[in-house]
């Protein structure tokens, strides 16, 4: 079992290796190394909680077994929690002084004790933020640059007349859907408009509520067809399988919106071609796309998941820090035609939350360690009633109970969630109550997963989910994770 187990881990068949190591452990419970390979299958899931428990084990049974160590490790630094992770790394190069991997990521851990004092020691001068003294108007377009440009004309010297075409509402359409087309040959915007679409999205997204207002359109996108909101879940820098989305469902528009629920990048190496496109859209047509936040928007999930060094790799620092702030202004949540709650992760479980309290959470943060911005972001649904830890070391996972309470405190009839990825792409719990949506297929390019999403339309029908399935799709040689560096080749 513990063989099988190791092959599917290889094969990224992460939910099989779980299967397996625990069968295992029924007949070997105190097995150091296959409670360790089953913190590593757990830590690919990103369940982290359970990869501390099972290498809490690890160490408890075999404390010279050096990878207990280095699970719970990379299971705390995932956490934000450096310096127990610098901990364990430590006694890892204690056990095995030679191992120059286990040094490395000592150092690493290391760097971000050091830049976490560093991030607080700012944070209590008040530091402006880079939004506030970043200038695009610096930046020079080239001649040699063959991509699409925002005004008619092509390139202009006009920098205020530049600067408008990118507030919400302005940004021609052209340039929007020439733009994808680019990012469908692997190529990217220039960075000075890069730039001022993240500056003006970060100053649009800090004016909205922390919950998001979105109502059935009054006309549908075509006549054969009633008026409709769409709901996505993870795409997860999936660029082509987007496009496919489009392609199936249409593209944006007032009359054919969409709400992408969170975690568009990471994972996947076309997170910039996502986001940005996702972006583009809301600069163009505010009311034609929606974006909520979600947990890998995220300042230690994009260092571990390959979205930094996926924008350091296409521009520089300095726009990943933009893109930062942009993901710290997001809304948390929506409610669609007053009556369908949509957010990444799940709900508070704490008796009494309403709809005021989350349309007032504070953002312009990285999320705390509790409360109920993660409760939003990290929780998950359970099938038995009340709340319980996470399995992923964050948030809570509620069950019917909580979920029945919550709308029916709220006047609501539906909970829609992303979050975790499922088989046939969405999967409905909780008494028809709970409805997890993940929006992209074959994740990872291991999981074999359909990805779905969900029309909610008016009329006779009002607000019945209507579900529609869909396939990968091909997409260039560039592997998931491929610009995760230091501590995120753990997690590679």
């Amino acid at each position: 079992l513990k063989t099988q187990g190791n092959a599917k881990l290889v094969a990224g068949k992460y939910l099989d290796a779980i299967r397996l190591y625990s069968e295992a452990l029924e007949f070997t419970p105190t097995n150091a190394i296959v409670l360790s390979n089953r913190a590593q299958a757990y830590i690919k899931v990103e369940n982290y909680g359970l990869a501390i428990l099972d290498a809490d084990a690890a160490i408890v049974h075999d404390p010279s077994y050096a990878k207990g160590f280095y699970r719970r490790a990379s299971a705390n630094f995932a956490l934000n929690k450096f310096k127990a992770a610098r901990k364990d790394f430590r006694a890892v190069v204690k056990l095995k002084p030679k191992d120059r991997d286990a040094r490395a990521r000592f150092q690493e851990c290391e760097k971000a004790v050091r830049e976490e004092a560093f991030a607080k020691a700012i944070m209590s001068e008040q530091t402006a933020p880079l939004s506030a003294t970043y200038d695009p108007n610096t930046i020079t377009v080239d001649s040699i640059y063959d991509g699409p440009h925002p005004h008619p004309d092509g390139m202009i010297n006009d920098m205020e007349a530049e600067t408008s075409l990118f507030q919400p509402g302005k940004l021609p359409m052209e340039f929007v859907l020439a733009a994808v087309e680019r990012f469908k040959d692997q190529k990217q915007l220039h960075r000075r408009y890069m730039a001022r679409v993240l500056l003006s999205c970060n100053t649009y997204f800090a004016s909205l509520p922390s919950l998001v207002e979105i109502p059935i359109p009054s006309e549908p996108p075509s006549a054969d067809k009633a008026p409709r909101v769409t709901v996505c879940g993870d795409t997860h820098g999936q660029f082509y399988d987007v496009c496919n989305i489009f392609a199936l469902n249409g593209y944006p528009s007032a009359n054919n919106p969409y709400l992408f629920n969170g975690d568009f990048v990471d994972r996947g190496s076309f997170s910039v071609e996502v986001i940005t496109t996702f972006l583009l859209f809301k600069l163009a047509c505010p009311e034609c796309i929606y974006l909520s936040r979600g947990n890998h928007e995220t300042k230690t999930m994009n260092r571990i998941y390959g979205f930094e060094g996926e924008v350091k790799a296409k521009y520089d620092e300095k726009l990943f820090e933009l893109f930062l702030e942009v993901f710290q202004q997001l809304p948390l949540a929506a409610v669609i035609a007053d009556k369908i709650f949509v957010t990444h992760g799940g709900l508070p479980p704490d008796p009494g939350v309403m709809l005021s309290d989350i349309r007032s959470i504070p953002r312009g943060m990285e999320p705390p360690e509790k409360g109920l911005m993660s409760d939003l972001l990290w929780s998950d649904p359970q099938p038995f009633p009340g709340k319980a830890p996470s399995k992923r070391g964050v948030g809570f996972s509620f069950g019917p109970d909580i979920t029945e309470a919550f709308l029916s405190r709220n006047n609501l009839e539906l909970l829609v969630r992303s979050h975790e990825v499922k088989d046939e792409g969405y999967l409905v719990e909780h008494g028809g109550k709970c409805i997890t949506v993940f929006s992209a297929p074959n994740y990872c390019d291991t999981m074999g997963n359909k990805g779905a999403f969900i029309h909610f339309e008016g009329g006779t029908d009002s607000l019945q989910p209507k579900f529609t399935k869909y396939e990968a799709v091909p997409h260039p040689n560039v592997r998931p994770m491929a610009y995760a560096v230091g501590m995120g080749g753990l997690f590679a």
